[in-house]
């Protein structure tokens, strides 16, 4: 157990952090916990062998086991012909659905929805995004554009006159 000290502090100081790149993935809380709990078991098993900065290795894990899950068969859930109890209403969701940002971003392919996460969101750069996700970086800016494309066009943000982006020329 020796060979794995730090993990719980680890742990206990970046979940914050993590399970909101887990959501802003995922764009939902229960899945975003289930996503970050598989991500932390398997860093739990490499934490031995980790050098340098353990959360960019949980980060890419998270990452890279998000845009797999499309592939499992089971997710390990049980229906019930009764809800066990009520859910209570998340205050949030009305702050950013109101916008429409959460919708629009689940519409676009997983991997260019990792992208925008992992560059904007998590103010990650290119290159650190491309490390994460196990891609090149130029695959990260074709995928960051293509996002943003379709964003500005998506109906669900408003008019596309209101999405105005400054350009250099407009001294950003």
């Amino acid at each position: 157990m020796a060979d794995r000290a730090g993990y719980e502090e680890f742990v206990a100081a970046r979940s914050p952090r993590l399970l909101r790149v887990a959501f802003l993935l995922t764009r939902d809380w229960a899945l975003a916990e289930d996503l970050l709990q598989t991500a932390l078991m398997k860093a739990w098993f490499a934490w031995s062998r980790l050098d340098g900065e353990p959360e960019a290795y949980v980060r890419k894990i998270i990452a890279t086991t998000y845009t797999s899950w499309r592939r499992r068969r089971w997710t390990g859930e049980v229906s019930h012909a009764e809800m066990p109890e009520r859910a209570m209403p998340d205050g949030l969701a009305a702050v950013d659905d109101r916008f429409g940002l959460w919708p629009a971003l689940g519409r676009l392919p997983k991997r260019q929805r990792a992208v925008l996460v992992l560059r904007f969101f998590e103010d990650l750069t290119e290159a650190q995004t491309a490390e994460a996700l196990g891609i090149s970086v130029g695959t990260v800016k074709s995928q960051a554009s293509k996002a943003l494309v379709k964003l500005r066009a998506d109906a669900g943000l408003g008019p596309a006159d209101s999405m105005t982006v400054p350009t250099f020329a407009e001294g950003v």
